[in-house]
């Protein structure tokens, strides 16, 4: 097992599900909302979100995912969540088996040229590619008066028990 991995993959598909629980309760017109300097819409950022992060799963394990096309229209918000759900038990199938994080896959670039890229970089793009754009959905829902979910690290440790709260704190006894 990937132990090191366990936390970063599972905080980024919890946070991406809660800001999906989130959107649940959005009209389409907010869904369409958008801000400048953003990806785009609250639901094509939703979207780009999910199936950015399929590929580079895919690129990890060598296995596409049927859903992974890119449509015209972006799915809806409980087709993405079906997605994620998808995408997170591929990547809690990834943490069963050994990583090797320097092996290459070859990638086309953006000026023609392929480029060797170890698979860590894929692995350290997946979470910060969600974290970035999860907060320029954020940045959309707070403009409509909309609050975002709370998405943190420290969020993730406390919803999912990975951080309790230890037993009543008692101070040493002083001598008189």
């Amino acid at each position: 097992m990937n132990d090191g991995l366990v936390d970063a993959l599972r905080h980024n598909m919890w946070a991406t599900r809660e800001l999906l629980t989130t959107c649940r309760e959005l009209s389409d017109d907010q869904l369409r909302a958008t801000a400048v300097g953003t990806y785009g819409s609250i639901i094509d950022t939703l979207w780009h979100i999910t199936a950015s992060e399929a590929g580079y799963c895919a690129r990890l394990t060598g296995e596409p995912f049927a859903w992974h096309q890119r449509t015209e229209a972006p799915p809806s918000v409980d087709q993405l969540m079906s997605y994620v759900d998808d995408l997170d038990a591929r990547w809690e199938q990834f943490l069963t088996v050994p990583f090797d994080a320097e092996q290459t896959v070859i990638v086309s670039w953006d000026d023609g040229k392929d480029r060797d890229v170890p698979r860590g970089v894929f692995l350290a793009q997946a979470i910060h590619h969600g974290s970035e754009h999860r907060a320029q959905v954020a940045t959309i829902l707070t403009m409509i008066g909309v609050e975002p979910p709370e998405w943190g690290v420290w969020d993730y440790a406390e919803a999912t028990g990975r951080a309790r709260q230890r037993g009543t704190f008692s101070a040493p006894q002083r001598k008189s």
